[in-house]
C-alpha cells in the first residue's frame, strides 16, 4: 500500500512540474521545476529496483545538465517575449513527438515482459538476486570491459577536439610556457635590490 501512495505522489508531482517548466513565465522558474521533476523521476526509479538509473538521474541530469542551463540562464539576457514566440513557432512540432512518445509509453506499459522479474541483457535472459547495480557492474568490467574502455576513449578524444576547435590565440593575452619555467636558473630568478631610505629633516 505504501510503495503504491509513493507512486502515486511521485507521478503526480512529476506531472505537475513538468508542466510547470513550459507554462513558467521566467525560465529560472522553469529549471527549478525541472530539477524538481528530475529529483521525483529519481524516487519512482528507486521504487522499480532500478537505483542506477535514479542515481544516474541525480547524478547526470540534476548535478551537470540542469545546473548548467540554470547557469546559463542567469548569466544570459533572455526576453519572454521571444521565448513565447519560439515556443508557437515550435509547437505542432513539439505536440506531434509529445505524442508519438506518449503512444510508445502506453505501449511499452501494455507489454508483460517489462513487469517480470527477469533481466533481459543482450539477447539472454538471467535470473539473479543481485541488485541491476551489481549486475551492470559485472557485466561493463567482465564481459564488455574493451567496449567500455573505447567508449570512453572515443569520448575523451571527443572532448578534446572540442576544446582545441574553441581554443583561441590572442596575441595581447600572456600564455605559460612550461620549458621556459623548468629550465630557468634559480640564481637569476630572484634579484635583490637594496632601496636607500631617505628620512624627513
Amino acid at each position: 500500500m505504501f510503495p503504491a501512495l509513493l507512486f502515486y505522489i511521485f507521478s503526480l508531482t512529476i506531472i505537475a512540474s513538468a508542466l510547470m517548466v513550459i507554462f513558467s513565465k521566467q525560465p529560472i522558474n522553469s529549471i527549478l521545476f525541472l530539477i524538481f521533476s528530475f529529483i521525483n523521476a529519481a524516487g519512482l526509479f528507486l521504487l522499480a529496483g532500478a537505483e542506477f538509473l535514479a542515481l544516474i538521474i541525480v547524478i547526470v541530469y540534476v548535478g551537470a545538465v540542469a545546473v548548467l542551463f540554470l547557469f546559463v540562464i542567469m548569466m544570459l539576457d533572455f526576453n519572454p517575449e521571444t521565448i513565447k514566440e519560439e515556443t508557437k513557432k515550435y509547437l505542432p512540432v513539439g505536440l506531434l513527438v509529445g505524442s508519438v512518445l506518449f503512444v510508445e509509453i502506453i505501449l511499452m506499459m501494455n507489454s508483460p515482459e517489462i513487469f517480470s522479474k527477469e533481466f533481459k541483457i543482450i539477447g539472454r535472459i538471467v535470473e539473479t538476486d543481485l541488485t541491476n547495480t551489481e549486475i551492470l557492474g559485472s557485466l561493463i568490467y567482465t564481459e564488455y570491459f574493451l567496449q567500455f574502455q573505447m567508449a570512453g576513449f572515443i569520448l575523451l578524444v571527443a572532448m578534446i577536439g572540442a576544446i582545441v576547435l574553441t581554443l583561441r590565440h590572442r596575441d595581447f593575452v600572456r600564455r605559460q610556457n612550461i620549458h621556459d619555467q623548468v629550465s630557468r636558473d634559480p640564481n637569476t630568478s630572484i634579484e635583490l635590490i637594496d632601496i636607500e631610505l631617505k628620512t624627513r629633516k
